[in-house]
């Protein structure tokens, strides 16, 4: 028998989603809410790294991903000149194995929908629009719509300011880096197929991604600034200002980028939750506990290997007691943190102008990463 029986996931993010689907195939009654209206809420556009791919073919979905993704292997750096020349195509690490791409692109609403289809295949029962409202550690919850409930585990998967981590009374600091970044979401010129970045001109990062046949989404990472005041149409002026420097490729997104509403503004933020994750019955996964900025593109993976590794160990033990939750702490925090602290350290070479070891650095997160979490 599995240490829990019965489980609540408050979040249908990739940790929400993939921690439902896994238990729920091997018996366990799961329960999942989201606050958003629906799955068209949940973002635009994600890269997914191999050991993110990896995670989602143990859940069943690869091929799904894969024919609405956009898979390659390396990454291209180009040069902030008037012609973006091309200086360099890295083959990029197979962190999930030799027969999984080195990265996939995707529209992040139909990752979720293909996630959502898998937990209901599974029978994992989803409710959008509710939320937990009251929270207990021996978890018993109330949710928005009045009714109650006892779980013998709730799993607090929802998101940087997770209101469940708030309800526990939990503490963390999450910082802004001093990075923001603008991102759209439009169609794919022919001469996008894979990732290419470009350093330097008046961004730190310009850069783009492939999503589907149809699809990719582009960025451009300024210094964060108050951009709140702006309107819709001034945004899309913002960021298509800010990338008239970049050229190549950039030249044909550029002309695409014609809808305010597929342009948002973030700053990059952080923060490492301290062992323990868990308060009695209740435990933080995802970017609950840990939030890295997009600078190796690790942060969907992480959450998936939250789920897988936290999965696991649940329908391995018989009791969820200090031993499960000792072994949690063992496999997850020291490999999260180094992937956050690495993510970050990338991010401050580029605040600080400074010529780090990118190369070095990325090259032990991908050994990191390439192991099973």
């Amino acid at each position: 028998m599995p240490a829990v029986n019965n489980v609540l996931v408050v979040g249908s993010g990739l940790a929400g989603t993939a921690t439902a689907i896994g238990l729920a195939a091997h018996g366990v009654a799961v329960d999942l809410v989201e606050i958003k209206p629906d799955v068209a809420a949940i973002g635009s556009g994600i890269t997914l790294q191999g050991n993110a791919l990896r995670e989602l073919r143990n859940l069943g979905v690869w091929e799904r991903v894969r024919a609405e993704g956009f898979g390659f292997d390396s990454l291209g750096l180009r040069a902030p000149d008037p012609a973006g020349t091309l200086l360099v195509e890295i083959p990029d690490a197979r962190t999930g194995g030799p027969d999984l791409p080195a990265a996939m692109g995707m529209p992040r609403p139909a990752l979720a929908r293909i996630l959502l289809d898998r937990a209901a295949e599974t029978g994992v029962k989803t409710r959008f629009g509710v939320t937990v409202t009251e929270l207990e550690t021996d978890g018993r919850v109330v949710f928005s719509d009045g009714s109650s409930a006892r779980y013998d585990l709730v799993v607090g998967a929802d998101g940087i300011r997770s209101s469940v981590r708030r309800m526990l009374g939990v503490e963390l600091e999450t910082r802004a880096t001093g990075m923001g970044i603008w991102r759209a979401f439009g169609p794919r010129p022919a001469s996008v197929t894979r990732t290419d970045l470009y350093y330097g001109g008046p961004c730190y990062i310009a850069g783009y991604c492939p999503t589907g046949e149809n699809s990719l989404y582009a960025y451009v990472v300024e210094d964060a600034q108050d951009r709140s005041a702006l309107t819709p149409d001034e945004r899309l002026a913002t960021m298509r200002e800010l990338a008239a420097a970049y050229h190549g490729p950039w030249d044909e997104i550029r002309e695409t980028l014609t809808d305010p509403s597929r342009v948002n503004y973030t700053w990059f933020e952080t923060h490492v939750l301290p062992p323990p994750w868990h308060r009695g019955r209740v435990v933080l996964i995802g970017d609950a506990a840990h939030s890295c900025p997009p600078t190796l593109a690790q942060g969907g993976a992480q959450a998936l290997e939250d789920a897988a590794v936290l999965t696991e160990l649940l329908l391995a033990a018989d009791a969820l007691d200090d031993t499960l939750w000792q072994a949690f702490t063992d496999r997850r925090y020291e490999r999260a943190k180094a992937v956050v602290d690495a993510s970050n350290q990338l991010g401050q070479w580029l605040l600080d102008h400074e010529q780090g070891d990118v190369p070095g650095l990325m090259g032990r997160v991908a050994a990191l990463v390439t192991q099973p979490a």
